[in-house]
């Protein structure tokens, strides 16, 4: 338990907290869309219980993504991932409410979120497990169940509230995309490939990496989300 008293383990647990959240809304529109067709009394029951699993599901995936991130040159596809994972979140897509069918009874809207979340949260996984390799290596898997833990409740009970003040504040989803891109940076300067290279350059090297993961994921998300709106329908067709 020494690792509570390293400033790394703190930072390292807020970066899962916000990205964990940042990432997250659409999955819990998803767990409300599932078990919108059952009886009130049956609704917060699955909404419970497919949750709790899918946190469990989803700390194992994500350690086993930690221990992948090992190998060289993982980091270094994990670090493209989460910069374009970044990116998208400044360009966002229409979701159809009929893609996710309301289950009719209660474990097969538990089934439904479990299958749901699974899908979706590949994001989820590798920002998290970016996010908690900037820890100190004893603490990683309390890392995880902590901050998963904390953040899979916050998600369900206040997404509604969450995606509300974000569209109130879009300056929210602009930091977070940058805080993706500056973990990004952060998985690419320590891949074992790479790190003997960076440490040669010095330790500026890997601050202005990391800086420049930030800055690119919002210039590229924010050109990419002009050219969706010039090419929108309201746009006009070519000549």
């Amino acid at each position: 338990m020494e690792y509570l008293s390293d400033g790394a383990f703190w930072l390292a647990l807020g970066k899962i907290i916000w990205v964990n959240i940042l990432l997250s809304g659409d999955n819990a529109v998803v767990i409300a869309l599932a078990a919108r067709a059952l009886p009130d009394h049956q609704r917060a029951k699955a909404v419970f219980i497919g949750s709790a699993a899918a946190i469990v599901l989803r700390v194992v995936l994500t350690l086993f993504a930690v221990e992948l991130l090992h190998y060289p040159y993982l980091k270094i596809i994990g670090a493209a991932l989460l910069f374009w994972i970044g990116v998208q979140l400044l360009v966002p897509e229409e979701e159809d409410p009929d893609a996710v069918k309301g289950a009719d009874h209660l474990w097969g809207a538990i089934r439904t979120i479990l299958i749901a979340d699974l899908v979706m949260s590949l994001d989820n996984v590798i920002a998290v497990a970016a996010a908690a390799e900037s820890g100190p290596p004893a603490a990683r898997v309390p890392l995880l169940v902590i901050g998963l833990g904390l953040s899979i409740p916050l998600i369900i009970f206040g997404s509604q509230l969450l995606m509300r003040v974000m569209e109130r504040y879009p300056a929210i989803i602009t930091l977070g995309a940058a805080l993706l891109g500056f973990v990004a940076g952060e998985m690419l300067v320590h891949d074992q490939a790479l790190e003997p290279f960076f440490e040669s350059m010095g330790g500026a090297s890997t601050t202005v990496i990391e800086l420049a993961g930030a800055v690119g994921v919002v210039i590229v998300g924010q050109w990419l989300a002009r050219r969706r709106s010039k090419s929108g329908p309201g746009s006009p067709g070519p000549a």
